[in-house]
């Protein structure tokens, strides 16, 4: 029997860990006040004794059993690493990749577990070497250093460093010399963790995605491409139906995507993308191409496909996705069946997707990505929709006009103001059609007091929105008196204050709240921002059903930190929605978060009323930075050389 735990408290602390598949802190509690110490011995010699735990059916023993055969391989290690000060999950995942090396691996060269088993980062990796007794100096210390600062430097989007750049950073952050740094960098490249690349440092992966898109833009766009036929008749088909005589540019990019088998088309709002997304697929069905239409996320492609009125998925999806191998079905090997695509908010897609994207797709497949390329960039790192542009080698339509039904819009023409770097305007408070307002507040508590009053009376009473299904309150951070956690609380203590609730890490949910899907479940086809209302809590069981438009998502006691409260949320996880009514805080204090492109972002959100509650100096300071969503690539460059490489225009 695997060593555990030598209390009750250790006891059902280790069992709510997550080391076993549906036991949760609820669950563990049961178990240990039935069979107390005994617990672990009935997991190993009488597993079916669990029937005995309250609330525990069939399928969750089944599941647990299956779950502790596992956990019983890894009790050396896990004996190993808790004498040390690591948990449980971590045993697991280290067991699961090196299997009976793991042992021997941890105790020899513990920093290899940092750049090799996923989930494990350099300060876990670095806490057990220093207690294993590793010198500070130590070359693989070093190695797993550059690293740590290479994926942190990801993490913020970028998909390289400048080697000097990144020297002084690993030097600072491990207390070494930079020669010791120097040395760790050329290390990891003769081991192929790192690539160098002139004067600039890869990991490894994002130096082949970044060279790959390159490699199949300049595929795609190589040889002549075929004229599609019928284009006049499909603009007038178009205008004739739909009553709408297109724009100059607007003609310009239906004429590209005939033309040419890769086009960009980016534009703010209001300049008549998703019309322009309409006419292609005239264009594309009277040539008789098949032809799929998918976003990055999930709210983004269901608003595609309401917008078009065809079938749209997410590019996870077209891809086929397999969540368990972390990869995609759909590649090179194997591409996609299909003569064109139309990839739209393509602002959001990082460059892991778009290599895959690129990569799943035939030579002779037409391509048709549309975006904004002044919203805020992928979550993950690259900016493939600006690098493109800038690449000034793929055709690319830049819609500027904005139509007669946008100019009557302020949230538009302010969209397009901040976008200048200029001050938005309000309207009166007594406008009667106004759809947006700027209200002067600088103090946190304040301001915090003003998102609750417009969220919970002003905007419901004057506008008719409903609070919980119309109105989002978007903020620049989590943190802070204005940030996604407190005006969660506040806003949930004011909406949906009683009921069923559940205690999750802190967080409490309760029937009828609204919440927000964070991270991708294929199995129950929900995915990372999706938002939805919580219909049902068990208590007891610890378990919940949330409904997602018209489906019900049950969620069990290991699932529930997929949820989190969502009155209000980041400006980050909204990309690529759209709410009837958006409240915007924007203060000093958020200052590390603040740049033109997320307040833009942010207003582009509304479709109906925008209401910035802001310090005219947090608003000022945004509007001037405009470097901060900077970020360091080099596709710009590598697309320009493949596609003239490539023979390529």
């Amino acid at each position: 029997m695997p060593l555990g735990p030598t209390t009750l408290a250790g006891l059902e602390k280790y069992l709510g860990s997550g080391v076993l598949p549906g036991v949760g802190p609820g669950y563990a509690k049961r178990i240990v006040k039935l069979f107390g110490m005994d617990a672990l011995g009935v997991l190993d010699t009488e597993p079916d004794r669990l029937g005995e735990v309250p609330g525990l059916g069939a399928r969750r023993i089944e599941e647990i059993k299956r779950g502790w055969a596992v956990q019983r391989g890894t009790s050396s290690i896990m004996m190993l690493l808790q004498a040390h000060g690591a948990g449980p999950a971590l045993a697991q995942r280290i067991f699961k990749h090196y299997g009976e090396r793991a042992q021997a691996i941890v105790e020899r060269s513990p920093y290899r577990l940092a750049l090799e088993v996923r989930g494990v980062g350099f300060k876990t990796a670095d806490r057990l070497a220093k207690s294993l007794g590793i010198a500070g100096d130590h070359p693989e210390r070093a190695q797993a250093g550059v690293m740590h600062e290479l994926e942190a430097l990801a993490d913020q989007g970028h998909l390289l460093a400048p080697r000097a750049v990144l020297a002084e950073r690993a030097a600072a952050t491990l207390g070494i010399d930079v020669a010791h740094v120097e040395a760790a960098i050329d290390a990891l490249w003769a081991s192929e963790y790192a690539v160098v690349d002139g004067d600039d440092v890869y990991v490894a992966r994002l130096f082949r995605v970044e060279v790959e898109i390159a490699r199949h833009v300049a595929r795609l766009m190589a040889g002549p491409a075929e004229r599609l036929p019928g284009l006049e008749q499909a603009l007038a088909g178009f205008a004739q139906r739909g009553g709408v005589a297109l724009a100059p540019a607007q003609r310009d990019a239906v004429r590209a995507a005939a033309e040419q088998k890769l086009v960009i088309v980016t534009g703010g709002p209001g300049v008549g993308k998703t019309t322009i997304v309409r006419a292609i697929l005239e264009l594309f069905a009277r040539a008789k191409l098949s032809t799929k239409l998918a976003a990055p996320t999930g709210r983004a492609a269901k608003r595609l496909a309401e917008s078009t009125g065809r079938e749209a998925t997410t590019i996870h999806r077209l891809l086929e996705f397999d969540p368990k191998g972390f990869g995609f079905g759909r590649h090179a090997g194997h591409p996609l069946e299909t003569r064109a695509l139309i990839v739209d908010e393509a602002s959001m897609i990082d460059a892991p997707l778009a290599a895959a994207l690129l990569g799943a797709l035939r030579s002779n497949a037409r391509l048709v990505i549309v975006g904004d390329a002044d919203q805020l960039p992928s979550v993950g790192p690259g900016s493939v929709l600006r690098d493109a542009i800038e690449s000034r080698s793929v055709p690319t339509v830049r819609l500027q006009q904005i139509f007669r039904q946008a100019e009557r819009s302020r949230i538009v023409d302010n969209a397009h103001r901040i976008l200048h770097g200029e001050l938005p305007e309000s309207a009166g408070a007594d406008a009667p059609d106004a759809d947006f307002f700027v209200i002067e507040r600088s103090d946190p508590a304040a301001t915090a007091a003003l998102v609750r009053e417009l969220v919970t009376q002003r905007i419901p009473r004057r506008f008719g929105f409903d609070p919980k299904r119309e109105i989002q309150v978007l903020t620049p951070m989590h943190r802070g008196p204005v940030g996604t956690t407190a005006l969660n609380e506040l806003l949930q203590a004011n909406l949906n204050p009683a009921g069923a609730a559940l205690d999750v890490r802190g967080q409490i949910l309760r029937a009828g709240d609204k919440v927000l899907q964070r991270r991708n479940d294929y199995d129950k086809d929900v995915y990372n921002g999706d938002l939805g209302e919580i219909v049902a809590v068990d208590a007891r069981s610890r378990e919940l059903v949330a409904r997602f438009d018209d489906r019900d998502v049950h969620y069990a006691d290991s699932e529930l930190e997929a949820l989190g409260l969502a009155y209000a949320m980041s400006i980050h996880k909204s990309q690529g929605s759209e709410y009837p009514a958006v409240v915007i805080p924007i203060l000093t204090t958020h200052f590390v978060m603040l740049s033109r492109n997320l307040v833009y972002t942010a207003v582009t959100r509304a479709r109906k009323l925008c209401v910035l509650c802001a310090d005219p100096r947090a608003l000022r300071l945004a509007l001037a930075e405009t470097r901060r969503e900077e970020r360091a690539t080099r596709l710009a460059r590598r697309i320009s050389e493949s596609c003239r490489a490539g023979g390529a225009t």
